[in-house]
């Protein structure tokens, strides 16, 4: 059943985000705020289709902690889920994301229109240096930036490996960080169309406030990130032992 569950969610998946690139098109006369609009109806959809036909529930905690301003998001990444379904919870988002993705047709029109923003990642030397002025611009709007510190999603129970670039835009624009900690790469794991059901959390965690030299906020950071992510892992892994057929080989997780 979970098998073609996922299938079914997967057709539906993207199915409703071709529907809605070009039957939303209009929007991209209106600029940011209806593109991103369209952003969040797409992540509720999806969210409402994990549920209903995958049983996987997804549960936002600590929304507290997230400033409805200016602020850098720095969440853990295990799955595709969060890219998107952050989108809900930040009232003006934009993400960082390859130069070459915006010049897609409809996909790439509402990553330019939706206030994104796009580096040449081939030129990895002056990618910072590319970034840095556009972040410290979003967050003067009092804008959302979205970052995934390790760069790339990482398979649950994997190592930790985190970038400085987060230090960098951190003490550069000295804005309020929010780590993010999940568990959703147990249900939606990396680089597999499997769909599996529970109970996902994305748990907004204790805001970081501007001061921190970079060592000192690096590790916070990985800290309440990694802290975090463990005991959501565990926590869902027992209410569904089943779920730790995810884990890869070799890899565990740590006790609640």
């Amino acid at each position: 059943m979970i098998f073609m569950r996922s299938i079914l969610f997967n057709l539906l998946f993207y199915v409703q985000l071709i529907v809605l690139l070009v039957g939303g098109s209009p929007c991209l006369i209106f600029g940011r705020h209806a593109v991103q609009n369209i952003a969040r109806l797409w992540a509720r959809n999806s969210i409402w289709l994990l549920d209903k036909i995958c049983g996987a529930k997804l549960e936002f905690r600590g929304v507290e902690h997230l400033p409805q301003g200016a602020c850098i998001i720095a969440s853990k990444h295990q799955s595709f889920l969060e890219t998107f379904s952050l989108t809900t919870q930040a009232p003006d988002f934009s993400f960082v994301l390859k130069r070459e993705l915006m010049v897609i047709p409809f996909f790439g029109w509402y990553l330019k229109r939706g206030g994104l923003i796009g580096i040449d990642r081939s030129k990895r030397g002056t990618a910072l240096t590319q970034l840095t002025p556009q972040v410290r611009a979003l967050l003067a709007q009092d804008r959302q930036f979205i970052i995934f510190p390790e760069g790339t999603r990482r398979p649950v129970g994997a190592p930790p490996h985190y970038k400085s670039g987060v230090a960098h835009l951190y003490l550069e624009t000295g804005a309020i960080c929010i780590p993010v900690a999940l568990n959703t790469g147990l249900f939606w794991p990396r680089r597999s169309f499997w769909r599996r059901p529970g109970r996902i959390v994305i748990e907004f965690l204790e805001p970081i406030p501007p001061g921190f030299d970079k060592e000192t906020f690096m590790r916070l950071l990985q800290t309440r990130i990694e802290t975090a992510t463990d005991r959501l892992v565990a926590e869902a892994c027992l209410e569904e032992p089943a779920l730790r057929a995810a884990m890869p080989a070799g890899q565990s997780i740590s006790p609640a």
